[in-house]
């Protein structure tokens, strides 16, 4: 699969709440991060994730926002 986004990260499903429509997941991308995606309850199915899964984090964002105190 060639993708045009140029943000992948790897990492490891270590976390999964799934409710009847949406699921978050929680996936390790090392060095102690963890990045929280929600998708779909079916998603999830279609992707067959569970927790240990290897997974591409792809991330396409047209702004990032940054805050500070």
């Amino acid at each position: 699969m060639k993708l045009s986004a140029r943000n992948v990260i790897k990492g490891t499903v270590v976390d999964l709440k799934t409710g009847p429509v949406g699921a978050m997941v929680h996936v390790d991308v090392g060095g102690g991060t963890i990045i929280t995606s929600t998708i779909t309850a079916e998603s999830v199915s279609d992707l067959g994730l569970a927790a240990g899964k290897q997974v591409s984090v792809i991330i396409k964002s047209s702004s990032v926002m940054l805050a500070v105190d």
